[in-house]
């Protein structure tokens, strides 16, 4: 009997960065495509990525304002290959110059973090990464946001089991 093949992710989400929403508060969101090679893209397909420990950041080109995604873990394709790519290298971020330089500006200027949210595919196929500007949370800030999230789901559990 055949064994049957793993299912690759044509459309759809990858991997999601739930950490991020409970450590910031994340203030206005962007979507922005990713600089990738064949082998990134083939385990990107896999469902194989890791946000948790990445940030985005000002990237050193030519005097121009560019982001680029930085500890993003995206391992080895199995079957590529010599050429393979890094797991934790630098991916660039593909924004308009003008939305990148305001995003930029807002993390010199007013100490803002860019924290990417999800990794997904879109509905033509092409990798996509959601960026989040965000402030960090103080801890009290992290205790107020678990105390309303509690009290919503209690709130649910009594108004389901009154009728």
């Amino acid at each position: 009997m055949k064994k049957p093949r793993k299912a690759l992710i044509s459309t759809g989400m990858v991997s999601e960065n739930r950490r991020a929403r409970y450590d910031y508060a994340i203030e206005t969101t962007v979507e922005a495509g990713l600089v990738l090679s064949g082998s990134e893209v083939k385990s990107l397909r896999h469902g194989q990525a890791n946000l948790s420990d990445s940030y985005a950041g000002g990237m050193k080109s030519g005097g121009e304002a560019e982001l680029a995604l930085y500890n993003a873990y995206i391992p080895e394709y199995a079957k590529a290959t010599i050429y393979q790519h890094e797991a934790r290298r630098p991916r660039k971020l593909l924004l308009h110059k003008r939305e990148a330089r305001k995003w930029l500006g807002a993390v010199a200027r007013e100490g803002r973090t860019i924290v990417p949210l999800k990794l997904y595919f879109n509905d033509k196929g092409i990798a996509k990464v959601l960026l989040g500007l965000a402030t960090g949370k103080k801890q009290h800030d992290k205790r107020d946001t678990e105390k309303d999230r509690d009290w919503q789901r209690d709130k649910a559990r009594i108004m389901r089991d009154r009728g």
